[in-house]
C-alpha cells in the first residue's frame, strides 16, 4: 500500500474537474476514458487527459506525495471528488486499485494500464500573452456565431487573426457573424499569424481560464497551413492544447457593410426582454419584426391564423421608416454578447445584414471593437 498524495479536497476538485472537460464522451480506446496522475520527484501532482485532439493539464504543489503514476476513470474520479466533504483526501494504491479516502468516506478505483496511455503533446513555442478576464470576455462574445453542424467544420471553428499587438476574433455560421478586436502582448512585435481554432474548445478553454485570475499565455505552431497546426493556452499552473482546423475561412471583412441608412439605439435591457416575451409565440423558425417609426420600435411576432403577440418599445432613431425582421434567438444571443447598455442597430435596407453593436464607441467616432452582423428573415408580402 502506497500513500501516493494528500490534498486538499477543494484544490482537487476543481483541478480534476477542470483536467476532465478534454476527456472524450464516447472514446475510441477505453484508455482515453482515464485521468493520468502522476507526482513528481519535486513533489507536485500533474493531472492531464488527452483524447488526440485536445490535452489538458494541471499541475498542484504537494505537501505529501510519494513519487508515481496512476490512471483511473477521469469521469468517475470528478464526481467522486465533486461530492466528497470538505477535509483532506487521500489517495493510496493497493495493488491495481486506488483508493480515495476523504474523512469518513472511502471509495476504491479500478486502475488502468499507464503504459497504454499516449503521450500528452508538447506545448508549441509561446507567442505572447493576454488579461485572462479580456481573453474569456472576448471569446464569449464571439463563440455564440460559430457554426454547431460539423458536416462544415470550417464554420465550427473561431478564426484568430494576430498582427502585432492586435488579436481579432471572426466566427460565423452563415447567418450570422461575429468579429472582436482586443490588443493583447506579443512576445515579437511584428508577429503575424491565422489559426482556426474549434470554437467549442475555445470557448470552454477560455471560460475555465477566465477564472484564474492570471495571464492567459498563447502558445502556437503551424505546420505550413495544413491544419496540422496546434494551439496551446496557460494559466495559473493549467495548459491546454488543441489541433487546429483547416484555415479556410469566408472573406469576412468583406461581408461587413461600412455604410448605412438607418441607426437605431435602444436600452439593452428592455431590447431583450421584449423580444424574448414577443417570441415566446414565435415558432422556431419564425422571424420576430420589428418596425421602426419615429421614436419608437412595434416588435411583432405571429400572425393572423396563430397566437400573436405586439409590443412598443421607445428608440433613438435616425432614417426612413422601415420594416426588418431577425431570428429571435439569433438576436437575443446578439443582444447578449455586446456587454453593453446601449444597444446600436444600423441598418441598410429589410434584405441586407445589418450590424449590431454595443452603443456609442467610447472614442467618438472610432469603429466599435465587437460588431455582430446578423441577416434579416424576408417577409412575405
Amino acid at each position: 500500500m502506497t500513500v501516493m498524495f494528500r490534498i486538499e479536497r477543494d484544490v482537487l476538485a476543481e483541478a480534476v474537474a477542470w483536467t476532465a472537460r478534454s476527456l472524450p464522451a464516447r472514446p475510441s480506446v477505453p484508455v482515453l476514458a482515464g485521468m493520468r496522475l502522476e507526482v513528481t520527484d519535486e513533489q507536485r501532482l500533474k493531472l492531464s487527459g488527452f483524447d488526440y485532439e485536445v490535452s489538458a493539464e494541471v499541475t498542484l504543489e504537494l505537501h505529501t506525495g510519494e513519487p508515481g503514476v496512476v490512471l483511473v476513470s477521469g469521469k468517475l474520479l470528478a464526481e467522486i471528488t465533486r461530492a466528497l466533504p470538505a477535509q483532506p483526501v487521500d489517495f493510496v494504491l493497493e495493488g491495481a486499485k486506488a483508493v480515495v479516502t476523504c474523512g469518513s468516506a472511502r471509495f476504491t478505483l479500478l486502475t488502468m494500464p499507464v503504459e497504454d496511455y499516449p503521450t500528452l503533446p508538447a506545448m508549441p513555442p509561446a507567442a505572447g500573452r493576454v488579461g485572462s478576464d479580456v481573453f474569456a470576455a472576448a471569446v464569449g462574445q464571439v463563440a455564440v456565431a460559430a457554426g454547431r453542424d460539423d458536416t462544415l467544420p470550417m464554420l465550427t471553428g473561431v478564426r484568430m487573426e494576430i498582427e502585432g499587438e492586435t488579436v481579432t476574433l471572426a466566427a460565423t455560421d452563415r447567418y450570422r457573424l461575429a468579429v472582436r478586436e482586443l490588443k493583447w502582448q506579443p512576445d515579437q512585435s511584428d508577429l503575424s499569424a491565422i489559426a482556426m481554432i474549434p470554437g467549442k474548445t475555445l470557448a470552454d478553454t477560455a471560460k475555465a481560464l477566465g477564472a484564474t485570475g492570471a495571464e492567459v499565455e498563447i502558445a502556437l505552431s503551424s505546420a505550413g497551413g495544413t491544419g496540422e497546426g496546434m494551439i496551446g493556452f496557460s494559466s495559473a499552473g493549467r495548459r491546454t492544447t488543441t489541433r487546429l482546423l483547416d484555415p479556410e475561412f469566408p472573406k469576412y471583412r468583406s461581408l461587413l457593410p461600412t455604410e448605412f441608412s438607418a441607426r437605431a439605439d435602444l436600452s439593452t435591457g428592455p431590447f431583450v426582454e421584449a423580444v424574448k416575451r414577443v417570441a415566446l409565440v414565435a415558432e422556431r423558425n419564425t422571424p420576430v419584426r420589428l418596425a421602426f417609426r419615429g421614436g419608437e420600435v412595434v416588435l411583432e411576432a405571429g400572425s393572423g391564423d396563430e397566437a400573436q403577440a405586439v409590443e412598443v418599445l421607445p428608440v433613438d432613431y435616425e432614417g426612413e421608416e422601415m420594416n426588418i425582421a431577425f431570428n429571435h434567438q439569433f438576436l437575443l444571443e446578439g443582444l447578449g454578447a455586446i456587454d453593453s447598455d446601449v444597444a446600436r442597430l444600423q441598418m441598410t435596407t429589410s434584405t441586407k445584414p445589418a450590424i449590431l453593436t454595443g452603443g456609442k464607441p467610447v472614442d467618438g467616432d472610432g469603429a466599435p471593437d465587437y460588431r455582430y452582423l446578423i441577416m434579416p428573415i424576408r417577409l412575405s408580402g
